[in-house]
């Protein structure tokens, strides 16, 4: 006896669970998209710090002496921020190519007084990420340099972004000095930042093949967002705090206080005579 089944139940019941699937699929994000960002590998294979480069390389420099520079912008009072790249200007110093920020100093101001810098990693993982590294030149008032400094910059993570990234700072204590020149120099934009939150900490082999090295520096490049500003309490206190380079190892705590704090039954205490081994002490006239 052959058995018929209706057929539209069937198909219905196949549509639906059909339907279910294409729901499901939209509900749930693909996996690489579950990845945190600065945990993704970067979307366009060629070295985003290279391209930075290239296109510095072959930008038009509008600038090549002090005196070119505009500087109507005041410094700002507490730091701000500024990004540099593609369709800023760029200015050709002593035969290389950066991008630059000018500014007139506050007039009045007791010296000596600090400038805080901040810059920002520039990436959407750590890995890929680089810094602008600025450069520092103190104009008089006939734009003569009467002070220039490489920034070095120190990491810090804090409890916000604001308290977060790579400071630095530069001290005013020239009574001539009336303009302030930020750019990039050949050595900056070829050094390195140490930074403590190494990739090796996200090394997953599930999500990333990343670098598992011991110590891990943040390349300088080309462009990218930067904070500068008369020094306040929060970055007074991030850059006071930051990391500037990997922490010197030590045989530990404990063996740091035995050498400080001898105890008595160390080696230089058993030098009188009464010292393990050597039986007990005779008593005198014996």
């Amino acid at each position: 006896m052959n058995r018929r089944f209706p057929l539209l139940p069937i198909v219905l019941a196949a549509g639906a669970l059909l339907a279910g699937c294409h729901t499901m699929q939209k509900l749930v994000p693909p996996v690489k998209d579950m990845v945190p960002p600065n945990l993704r590998p970067p979307e366009n294979s060629d070295d985003p710090l290279k391209q930075a480069q290239q296109r510095l390389l072959d930008a038009t420099p509008c600038c090549t002496s002090f005196a070119d520079f505009s500087y109507q912008d005041l410094l700002p009072w507490q730091p701000q921020p500024f990004t540099l790249g593609s369709g800023s200007s760029v200015a050709n110093i002593a035969g290389t190519h950066s991008y630059f920020l000018a500014f007139r100093l506050p007039a009045g101001l007791k010296l000596p007084y600090r400038v805080a810098f901040k810059s920002e990693l520039n990436g959407r993982w750590l890995k890929s990420s680089y810094l602008f590294a600025p450069t520092v030149v103190l104009l008089d008032s006939g734009f003569q340099p009467v002070a220039a400094k490489d920034i070095g910059l120190c990491e810090h993570m804090g409890w916000s972004n604001e308290s977060s990234g790579a400071f630095g700072s530069f001290t005013v204590d020239d009574k001539d000095a009336r303009y302030l020149l930020v750019y990039s120099s050949a050595a900056q934009q070829q050094g390195k930042t140490y930074w403590e939150q190494s990739p090796a900490t996200f090394n997953s082999k599930a999500t990333l093949d990343m670098d598992t090295s011991g110590s891990f520096s943040v390349p300088h490049g080309p462009d990218g967002t930067l904070w500068v500003g008369m020094m306040n309490t929060t970055y007074a206190k991030a850059v006071d705090n930051a990391i500037c380079k990997k922490p010197q190892e030590g045989d530990g705590v404990l063996n740091t206080l035995r050498s400080a704090l001898p105890l008595p039954w160390s080696n230089s205490t058993s030098s009188t005579g009464a010292g393990a081994g050597n039986g007990p002490a005779k008593a005198k006239g014996s």
